[in-house]
Order: structure tokens, then sequence, then C-alpha cells
């Protein structure tokens, strides 16, 4: 029988407090997701002196006593900022509440490539996945990203488009070599995994020349992206589902692009094939999806944000990866360069490249036939 080692007293106080600063850290997620739903952020990124939390609760027609308790969160979590100046007689009107321009950029400005709201808007979404995990663990079955309804993949859109519209023209195309000059001339594109269009969508308005299709198996993605193409005016941008209108098979696309999406399918390899059997001879793929090392040990060393990468993956990535008895299940962290190497070269592909792109989660790839 081992003998069991005596509990250390203040081991024991340095882990119960790191268990319980994670539940800090969710529950804290959950009251940015109420900033961002209510407005609050976009109300306090247009005050100039602050607001006491009567103010700011005025202007966003909430109720004053329910926006202080959340002030405090987010001001204690320093997420917001605060001035105090402390009357003769200390009164709630003493705090003043406002953004740096760093906190706008993160938490109210959807146009600035650093802004985080996406993730959080479909927390509720990627949360409620937990009922249904103790089922998966059991049968190895996952949901697909449309389990996660309507507001899922309103939320993933509003994760990577604040990006692509800052960067995807001007540094990611001009970083992929002749690609510019295709797309200007007139070229066939797909854009596998569209998700709402963003990407394909800007491509379409910088690009009239060229032809662009967008494929997902999300309906709730694939009805955004409908919505969007109505608005756009564009005539050369179509989104179809490939379970009713597969890529073609005859390498007839110049251009094809992944965003994040490789990691969560349930047969990438044959994905992999299927691309190799659209792209031209001289065509190109760039794919993009997460940053990842080869081994546990080295994502967790280096990855600072691994637990979170590894619990979401859980929750949404792998979930869509397994969602079906054969699937994958690459997961979010499950995809590293070496491994998108060795699969590119598997499908067909030849030419395999890192791109000099800077970006703090993803990786990108020129591979060619």
């Amino acid at each position: 029988m081992t003998e069991q080692r005596p509990i250390d007293p203040d081991a024991l106080k340095m882990f119960s407090f790191g268990v319980f600063s994670k539940l800090e850290g969710a529950v804290t997620a959950g009251m940015i997701h109420l900033g961002d739903r209510l407005g609050l952020y976009e109300v306090m990124s247009t005050s100039v002196d602050g607001d006491t939390a009567d103010s700011l609760a005025s202007k966003a027609g909430l109720h004053e006593r329910w926006v202080r308790e959340w002030a405090y969160n987010q001001a204690s979590a320093r997420l917001i900022s605060v001035n105090n100046t402390p009357s003769e007689i200390p009164a709630i009107e003493d705090d003043q509440f406002f953004l740096s321009p760093e906190q706008v950029a993160v938490l109210a400005d959807p146009n600035s490539p650093a802004f985080g709201m996406g993730m959080f808007h479909r927390l509720p979404q990627t949360m409620a996945a937990l009922n249904k995990m103790p089922e998966s663990f059991r049968t190895g079955i996952g949901h697909d990203y449309d389990s996660h309804g309507p507001e899922g993949a309103v939320g993933i859109e509003r994760s990577f488009e604040p990006w692509t519209n800052a960067n995807l023209i001007d540094t990611v195309i001009p970083a992929i070599n002749g690609i510019n000059e295709t797309l200007a001339s007139g070229a066939t594109v797909a854009d596998i995994g569209c998700g709402a269009g963003s990407a394909i969508l800007l491509m379409g308005r910088h690009f009239p020349k060229s032809s662009f299709v967008g494929y997902d198996i999300s309906q709730y993605a694939l009805d955004r992206a409908a919505d969007k193409l109505n608005a756009s005016g564009l005539n050369n941008v179509s989104f179809s589902d490939p379970r009713k209108q597969p890529l073609p098979t005859d390498n007839s696309i110049d251009f094809i692009t992944t965003f994040d999406c490789i990691h969560d399918m349930t047969h990438p390899a044959q994905m992999m094939q299927a691309i190799r059997a659209a792209i031209k001879p001289t065509g190109t793929w760039l794919l993009v999806d997460i940053k990842a090392h080869d081994t546990f040990a080295l994502n967790a060393q280096k990855n600072p944000m691994a637990p979170l990468m590894y619990g979401i993956s859980v929750l949404s990535c792998m979930s869509s990866a397994m969602s079906t008895p054969d699937g994958a299940g690459l997961g979010t962290l499950g995809f590293s360069a070496s491994t998108a190497e060795a699969m590119a070269k598997s499908a067909g592909f030849s030419q395999f490249k890192r791109l000099d792109v800077d970006h703090s989660i993803n990786a990108f790839y020129e591979i060619r036939p």
C-alpha cells in the first residue's frame, strides 16, 4: 500500500486559490458578455470625463444598482478604469468609470483589429454545451457548430471580421506570391468554411474581375452570409452548402482559402484531397489555422492560452471535429505546422510555406500543388 503524503497547508491554500481564480475568470467572462450585450462598453467609449454608475445606467437605459455592481466587477478585474475622488462623506458618486484607448479597442470598437467581443458574444451558447458534454464523453460523439444556434454563428463572425477587414487585403494577400495580380486580373476563388462570408465578400469588393464561391455546412452561417451578400450588391460572390453543391473536381480553381476551419472538420484529410482535386496545377491554397506545437508538453510550455484553447476545444472545436462517429477530432491545438504539412503532402501538394504574417493566434501557410 502506497503511503499517502501529508497535505502541506500552504500548498493547499495556494492550490485552492488557483482553483477559485478560474471561477473568477468564468464569472467575469459572463460580465464581459453582459457589458457587450447591453451596450455598456459602447456607452462608456463615448464618454469624455467618465460616468458614475448612475449616469452610465441612465445613458444605457438600465437600472443603476445592477450597473453599479457590474462596474465594480469590471473595475476590480481591471477591465475598465475608475477614478475615485473621495468626498468628505464617502458616496457612490465618488467613482467615475471610463475606458482607456486600449480598453476601447478591445471592448467597444468593432472596427478595431483588436476587438475581442466575438467569443464573449457566443459565451452563453458555448457554455450551454456543458449540458451535452457528459453524453459526448460517454459516446465519443460531439456536436456541430449549428448546435450553438444562430447567435453562435454571429459570435464567430464578430470574432474574425475585425482583423480580417483590417489585414486581409493589405497584409495577407500581398504576402502570397503572385496572388494579388491573379485576383486583380480575374480568377476563380473558393473560400471553404466561409462562415458568414466576411473574407470572401471583402475580396469580392476589392477584386471585381474575380468570381468567388463560399462553402459552409452551417445553415446559420450561410443565412448570415446570404443577408450580407444581399446588402452588398455584389454579383461576383455566391454561397453554397458543399453537401448540396460540392467543390469542383476538375482542377479549375485558381485560389482556395480556409480560415480557422480545418481543425474543426470531421474529415480534414478528405477535405485536403478535395481541395487538391479542385485547385489548378498553378493554383494556391491559403491555409490559416491555429498556431500549435507538436506535443501537449510544448503547447503547455509555450502557449500561455493553452488552458483556454484546450477548454474551447472540448466545448466547440474538437466537439465539431467529432460530431460524426468517424470524426478525426484534431482539436484546437491538434493541427501543428508539421501535421498540416504532412497532411497536405499526403493529399498531393508539394509546396508548403509559412507566411510572415503577424497574428497572435493563427499561422498562415501558402500551399501549392
